[in-house]
């Protein structure tokens, strides 16, 4: 009687345990599918950037710096003074951030040298390098996307395509005498709400989903 009830609480933990392989193999095929939906919906580029193009601040006749208004990081608004070279009062053409100064006072400034350069944060951009043969094809201006910056973890941001370069970028190999062709990389930009994301900045490094559809 008792080999009876031990036998049945074997086969009783044998089923259990075939029961809980069974349900671990149906939430990895599970989770495969989904992954392969991903896979088959979007294009997933790791080499992004928020970027802005950076506006140059200089003086047009040059001369000894003689006094500076601003500091790097510091928010401009338009036809704000921000040096003093020779006799020029060096001004912004547009509201911005400051993101870099050249604080050498006394430096003698050629005509049109860079004293600071600031951004728009309004032209701040996920700028993400895509390789010509891994789903540049599938990408189109106003597709959404979302991406996450390294700074933030796993937050996602939402954004849509917003250009996408007409020529590839520049490279240093002048010629390789391997049979492998080497795979170009186009820009790809997407533009997202500035004010919704405040602390995303420019230089952050990124990772970017596009959704072919």
């Amino acid at each position: 009687m008792e080999n009876n009830n031990q036998t049945g609480k074997n086969g009783a933990k044998r089923n259990k345990l075939m029961f809980l392989a069974a349900f671990i193999f149906l939430i990895a095929g599970a989770i495969g599918i989904f992954y392969m939906y991903l896979a088959k919906n979007q294009v997933y580029v790791e080499k992004s950037s928020i970027f802005a193009p950076s506006i140059v601040l200089s003086s047009p006749s040059g001369g000894l710096l003689q006094e500076l208004f601003i500091q790097s990081g510091d928010a401009v608004q338009e036809n704000q003074p921000i040096a003093q070279i020779g006799n020029d009062i060096v001004k912004t053409k547009n509201a911005g951030v400051i993101i870099s100064v050249n604080n050498n006072i006394g430096k003698n400034f050629a005509p049109d040298e860079p004293v600071a350069t600031m951004i728009k944060p309004e032209d701040l951009r996920v700028v993400v390098q895509v390789e010509e043969d891994k789903g540049l094809s599938d990408i189109r201006v106003g597709q959404k996307a979302y991406f996450t910056a390294d700074a933030f973890g796993s937050k996602k941001y939402s954004g849509l395509v917003d250009e996408i370069s007409p020529t590839s970028r520049s490279s240093d190999i002048v010629f390789n005498i391997s049979n492998t062709r080497e795979a170009k990389e186009f820009d790809v930009k997407i533009r997202f709400s500035v004010a919704d994301y405040p602390e995303l900045k420019n230089g952050m490094s990124a990772k970017a989903w596009i959704y072919k559809n």
